[in-house]
């Protein structure tokens, strides 16, 4: 075992003055599961209202290129604990487990002096390493009466998830943080991950409302190579009615367990609110497209109203914050592990490095941070753990492949800053959704991507087709965008270190 950054970190901390230790910033990480940008008031969001989101998009930055790595939950965790592609730091899939003896950014915070937590979903089957506190749901926890790992072992809580992991998060910043230490506290939220289940506060928001359909919403598929067609995520044909819409009554034994777990005032509203329409569904099921249409309605309403309890407890710990005095001296951060689909290309979920999946929100505000401004320099999750690092004055490690977005947040982009990006998902079929493994790179105007196992290609000119609709790969008119993206992937490629498409541990 390396025990000489632990022991340089804590001669460095021995040697620091604590007045200048307090002085440091704080890290504020919100960090939501599957949480589309197309679902956020400050994007331009045509479906809903997050007004305690946009709170940090109106005094901070609004960053409208940042993208994943790799569009799945567990891969972004690892990513943005360790500042590496997965092929770096060995979680390639849902399927892995986290080596925690790695380096990641919340150790060496730590070791710099700052307390470090972190409360709600966790997801990478190991316990959470580096934080003098941790309270994370089991796998991807439940929507009620949640179960949460402690170093004490297990605990059962009452309420809605959501509530409750604002609840935990600001109780320790209450009443259990050390005021003489900086804090970076990772609130991260099961919400508004499948299965779509609303809070009792929100439960009946929108039932009168029609949601405009997305124009993709019956896409065909026709240009694009098999693996789009091939996927498993189709809303009106792979969502499944009792979990993943809701339609069960009292006598379903998935409804009774679902039921049994919330208390009675939300019992009470959610038979109100699903009664008489999943009686309707279950009396003349739809089908063919008004299955579709009808599966999509229930779906982005659900979504939604699990939004909008995230939406709550940001406007909580915004709050808090204020009353506390600790704004001015607080970066905080709101992401998500990834993007996701509502709708688009009549799909749910996410994996593909199709926009609506390979963007994911990031709001940031703070000190040096400008005040309601958009960003549009490609960044990344890859970014996460060194800008932390760079907040708290702690030097980045050799081996992080991202770059601290500090100079971009106080409006000065480096001139040699990225301008290309490459992306890799590896956890093809069978796994969930039968999305095909595949690679590629933007540039933000255009976009190559690479199905290997299926030796097939795709180019897209996202200016002219923003829908990604049109594969262009192989047109002339084309011909040398698809050469230039070539050549940059494999410089990219070389540069990263990726040796192979497939995983090499």
């Amino acid at each position: 075992m390396n025990i000489r950054l632990p022991l340089l970190a804590l001669v460095v901390l021995l040697l620091t003055p604590v007045s200048q230790v307090a002085a440091r910033k704080n890290i504020l990480f919100i960090f939501a599961d599957d949480h589309a940008y197309q679902a956020v008031s400050a994007y331009g969001s045509v479906l809903n209202e997050t007004p305690n989101i946009d709170r940090i998009a109106r005094s901070g930055v609004r960053f409208d290129r940042c993208y994943v790595t790799n569009s799945i939950c567990g891969p972004s965790r690892a990513c943005i604990l360790t500042g590496k592609y997965s092929h770096k730091n060995g979680f390639y899939t849902n399927g892995d487990k986290f080596d925690g003896a790695q380096q990641t950014f919340p150790k060496l915070l730590q070791n710099a002096g700052y307390q470090t937590a972190i409360i709600g979903k966790w997801h990478l089957v190991t316990d959470p390493t580096g934080f003098d506190v941790w309270k994370v749901l089991p796998g991807q926890g439940r929507y009620y009466k949640p179960v949460f790992l402690t170093p004490a072992g297990r605990v059962v809580q009452e309420g809605y998830t959501t509530d409750v992991i604002t609840d935990e998060a600001l109780a320790w910043l209450r009443n259990e943080r050390d005021a003489d230490k900086p804090f970076m506290l990772m609130v991260q939220h099961k919400a508004p991950h499948r299965e779509w289940q609303p809070g009792p506060e929100h439960v009946a928001d929108f039932s009168d409302k029609t949601f405009p359909e997305p124009p993709t919403l019956f896409d065909d598929y026709s240009t694009r190579c098999p693996a789009a067609a091939f996927a498993t995520m189709r809303i009106g044909r792979d969502m499944r009615p009792e979990e993943d819409l809701k339609v069960f009554d009292e006598t379903s034994e998935y409804g009774r367990k679902q039921l049994a777990l919330m208390p009675p005032e939300a019992r009470a509203k959610w038979l109100a609110a699903y009664g008489p329409e999943n009686a309707a569904y279950l009396a003349d099921t739809p089908a063919g497209d008004d299955r579709t249409r009808w599966n999509y309605q229930r779906y982005i309403k659900d979504y939604l109203r699990c939004v909008q309890s995230v939406d709550d407890g940001v406007g909580r710990l915004l709050d808090y914050l204020d009353e506390a005095g600790l704004a001015d001296d607080t970066l905080v951060v709101y992401s998500s592990d990834q993007g996701f689909y509502l709708g688009e290309h009549g799909w749910f979920d996410k994996r593909w490095m199709y926009e609506q999946s390979l963007r994911t929100p990031l709001l940031v505000r703070g000190p040096g941070v400008r005040t309601g401004a958009v960003e549009n320099a490609i960044v990344s999750n890859l970014d996460f753990a060194e800008t932390f690092l760079d907040v708290a004055g702690v030097e980045a490690p050799e081996g992080m492949q991202g770059r601290s977005l500090l100079p971009i947040l106080a409006g000065e982009t480096p001139a040699d800053w990225r301008d290309t990006f490459y992306y890799h998902y590896y956890e093809g079929p069978p796994a969930w959704h039968d999305v095909a493994e595949h690679c590629g790179v933007t540039d933000g105007h255009y976009k190559l991507i690479h199905f290997y196992t299926l030796d097939a290609w795709e180019l897209y000119d996202l200016q002219a087709d923003p829908h990604e609709v049109n594969n262009v790969y192989g047109q002339a008119e084309y011909a040398e965008h698809q050469t230039r993206l070539l050549a940059e992937m494999t410089r990219l490629r070389k540069e990263l270190g990726v040796t192979s498409d497939k995983r090499t541990n």
